[in-house]
């Protein structure tokens, strides 16, 4: 099947001037030389510490932001050449999910008029805009009596359930999801991921799924892209990622998941140091200012994307440290809770049939 998203050594640089009367200017280097591929249907998530350059990624997939060079091609056409009225029609596969759902609504405009505005854009559902507005409320699980009240008058899962309306409005064929639950409470997280996942399946979405919480990520992804430093250093299908992570920074931040036992803790993998700046980054492997297996030739040449098995891995020594054992007895405890609890839901049904 080919690619829905192509991502070829996309990269982006803004330019910083130091201090407020002229000082010197710098880089940031946000991203820098990411490739990825997304098919119709999956879900792609990114992973990596605040600051990566995961949320900046998805806005340039979206050419919300220009690219300092690089490609985007979404479903063989280069998004980054073309001109204004071609992007626009375009936008209406491409769609995203904000973070904050409390900013992202304006709070001056109705429910109606917020789901209306990208039906009105693309030229959709002409004469039932109202009538297509309730079905957008129905399809998230909201009732079509919300369309005249404004986004004050509803809680933050509320809030976000119509902002993914607004997204589905134009019928996309990919959606951008970036930190699209991090600013919800963790039971209704669980809500908005179910309903993300149920929309996929029945409209055959695709998702950039943006996100620093691996548990999360477990549940929703099919595919993962670890980013550190603004580059890709690991992806991988979500199983061989979760079960057999190559890079050392994937281990550190898989060793960081809770383990849902109550009493039981995960051995720690703990990173020295602090990320360094993205304006001055290390040079070779980025990430060898704070790995445990770093050696001379670390600094010296930067790993390439190495493939095995449909695992791609950007370090030297990948193949000669193996998974900690910590990691390894990850899904055998994940087994043991599933089993524990099928057989506490199988009592409870027992003592208290319905």
């Amino acid at each position: 099947m080919s690619a829905l998203l192509r991502v070829e050594n996309l990269v982006k640089h803004f330019p910083v001037q130091r201090g407020l009367l002229g000082g010197s200017k710098t880089v940031v280097h946000a991203v820098d030389g990411v490739s990825l591929e997304i098919h119709p249907g999956d879900t792609l998530a990114l992973v990596g510490e605040s600051g990566c350059g995961k949320s900046t990624l998805g806005r340039l997939m979206l050419r919300l932001l220009d690219a300092t060079s690089g490609k985007v091609w979404f479903d063989g056409h280069d998004v980054m050449a073309m001109p204004d009225a071609t992007l626009r029609a375009a936008r209406r596969h491409m769609q995203m999910i904000f973070q904050d759902p409390y900013s992202s609504l304006n709070p001056r405009m109705t429910v109606e008029q917020t789901l209306v505005e990208p039906l009105a854009l693309h030229g959709l559902a002409r004469g039932r805009h109202r009538e297509r507005a309730g079905e957008l409320l129905d399809l998230v699980g909201l009732s079509a009596q919300y369309l005249q009240r404004y986004p004050h008058e509803f809680s933050g899962g509320q809030r976000q359930r119509i902002g993914i309306a607004r997204a589905l409005a134009a019928e996309p064929r990919l959606i951008v999801c970036d930190e699209a639950v991090s600013a919800l409470d963790v039971s209704i997280q669980a809500q908005v991921i179910n309903l993300l996942q149920d929309l996929q399946h029945r409209l055959n979405l695709a998702y950039v799924f943006i996100s620093h919480d691996l548990a999360v990520v477990k549940h929703i992804a099919s595919h993962v892209a670890v980013m550190y430093l603004g580059q890709i250093v690991e992806t991988a299908d979500k199983r061989s990622l979760f079960e057999t992570p190559r890079h050392p920074y994937t281990q550190a931040l898989l060793s960081a998941i809770p383990l849902p036992v109550p009493g039981l803790r995960r051995q720690r993998l703990l990173l020295q140091g602090d990320v360094p700046s993205p304006s001055n980054p290390p040079s070779g492997c980025r990430f060898r200012t704070r790995c445990p297996h770093a050696q001379s030739l670390c600094a010296q040449e930067a790993p390439p994307l190495k493939t095995s098995n449909g695992h791609t891995v950007a370090c030297h020594f990948w193949d000669t440290f193996p998974t900690p054992a910590a990691l390894q007895q990850t899904e055998i405890v994940n087994q043991r809770v599933w089993r524990l609890q099928q057989a506490f839901n199988r009592q409870n049904d027992f003592q208290h049939p319905s």
